[in-house]
């Protein structure tokens, strides 16, 4: 008798990827609890990739008095995590004494923006996660009443972490426009203080991509505040309220 043929070995991956993608339900995305979830994912990476992204340039350009009278442009980078006060730059000297001198620029805004950045990388990672466990496992999800109910939990937990981070960042973020502006760096250089040296504005920061971060962190803040509502839809407490409800119509039916 002939054995039978062993399966080929190439058949071995299409078969496991046939197993895990087989039981995902795609359809589930075209529910609220699903599509939300999706859109938390992707704003999520919006958030946290602009403002950890972000890289900004201001300037200013020191005209010295006396016979020579020459013009020195001064060019500062700086950026997440917004540590201004380890960001240096070079001021010139119009006494002669040295050829320039070491500056930082003012100030320390660094926490909102990494707890903004965090949580924007939390909030994606357990986004993916729940995605996973909704479209894959959703029995699972179903049939443990522990499960909808830490979703929610963490959920209210998230909506409340956007908002506050959101805020924080955008004082924050306020504090940065204001510690770079060219005129800020013109009063923290001495040498713009004396009589015969002028001073003027450079290169002016562009805040384009740290202003769109602070809107993707109340648009989160939004997504995860309207997601409480499907997700608690989804716990014991709005399946034990659901036959109440009904029951108190189907009384008040039978009275009349």
């Amino acid at each position: 008798m002939s054995e039978p043929a062993a399966p080929a070995a190439g058949d071995k991956g299409p078969r496991l990827q046939d197993r895990v993608l087989g039981g995902v339900r795609w359809g589930r995305l075209q529910e609220p609890l699903g599509f939300i979830k999706v859109l938390e994912w992707l704003f999520a990476i919006f958030a946290f990739g602009a403002c950890g992204s972000f890289s900004g340039e201001t300037g200013a350009t020191v005209k010295c008095g006396g016979e020579t009278k020459e013009m020195s442009a001064i060019s500062v980078q700086f950026g997440y995590p917004f540590r201004l006060y380890q960001v240096p730059f070079e001021m010139p000297d119009c006494e002669g004494e040295s050829e320039t001198r070491t500056l930082h620029l003012i100030g320390d805004f660094s926490a909102p923006a990494e707890f903004f950045v965090t949580l924007g990388v939390f909030s994606f990672l357990y986004a993916m996660a729940a995605l996973v466990l909704y479209l894959r496992f959703h029995s699972l999800y179903g049939e443990n009443k522990k499960l909808p109910f830490a979703d929610f939990c963490v959920t209210v937990c998230f909506a409340f972490f956007w908002l506050v981070a959101a805020a924080a960042w955008g004082k924050g973020l306020t504090d940065v426009k204001a510690a770079t502006r060219p005129a800020s760096l013109i009063a923290a250089m001495a040498v713009c203080q004396g009589q015969e040296v002028v001073c003027n504005a450079g290169t002016t920061p562009a805040m384009g991509l740290a202003n769109i971060s602070v809107l993707f962190g109340f648009i989160n803040f939004l997504l995860w505040a309207g997601n409480c509502w499907f997700v608690l839809k989804e716990t014991s407490w709005q399946a034990q309220a659901a036959p109440h409800d009904s029951a108190a119509e189907q009384g008040a039916i039978d009275k009349q």
